[in-house]
């Protein structure tokens, strides 16, 4: 029985099998806050401190799906490339706001970690928040943070955002699908345009475009902006 529940097929199909029922326990009730995700990770918590196996026993068996973070990352420039007459349309406009978004993003959890006392690899590590998992913990390792930590706060900033995003929006009457979409992807990155794509491919479509590009932004100036701010402020 053991090497049964510790065996690659049987976590992977434990995995699958979790967010499946989330989905549809999500899908029948409507509730917002039953983020599938959510419910995946308590059930997979839950199973394993149930059946008493290590953590580190389920990375090793869920490897496979953790390896296929990085090509589905890649795969999101399909729809990229599908909005690419829209893209070109308001390429000023998307890039400004893109740029104020990486921005924003990373100097204001910097500033909040730092103000309650955080020490620099907490704040080296939540630092790329608002961006998918394999490039947040990339910026992670390069800036000195902690990835494994990155990562859990990147899901935790994903589901916020994918619950409430587009009721915060709707309480602040932004009525665009562009600024929508777009802002879903930048704040809550693949779960936010997990969630859009709920509504409509066309939101799914935009919101993997502010997935996209606040990653590369990211990426790219993550460690310049926190090296201006360290002029500032002792981290």
């Amino acid at each position: 029985m053991e090497n049964i529940l510790n065996s690659e097929l049987f976590l992977l199909t434990l995995t699958f099998l979790a967010y499946f029922i989330a989905q549809n326990i999500q899908r029948k009730t409507k509730l917002i806050f039953l983020n599938p995700v959510l419910l995946a990770i308590i059930f997979i918590i839950g199973f394993l401190m149930l059946f008493e196996i290590d953590f580190n026993t389920y990375k090793e068996g869920s490897r496979m799906i953790e390896f296929l973070l990085k090509p589905a990352i890649v795969a999101l420039g399909v729809p990229l490339y599908q909005q690419l007459g829209k893209i070109k349309k308001q390429a000023i406009p998307i890039i400004v706001s893109q740029l104020v978004g990486c921005i924003v993003g990373i100097v204001s959890v910097v500033l909040i970690a730092k103000a309650l006392g955080a020490p620099k690899e907490i704040i080296f590590s939540i630092a790329p928040k608002s961006v998918t998992t394999p490039i947040a913990m990339e910026v992670s390792k390069t800036l000195g943070g902690i990835p494994p930590l990155t990562a859990s706060v990147v899901i935790l900033f994903g589901i916020i955002g994918s619950i409430f995003g587009y009721e915060i929006m709707k309480l602040t009457r932004i009525k665009s699908s562009i600024s929508q979409g777009i802002s879903m992807g930048t704040a809550s990155h693949v779960l936010g345009a997990s969630k859009s794509m709920e509504i409509s491919g066309n939101f799914g479509a935009l919101s993997s475009i502010g997935l996209i590009i606040n990653g590369i932004l990211t990426a790219i100036l993550a460690p310049y902006i926190i090296q201006f701010l360290g002029i500032w402020i002792t981290f």
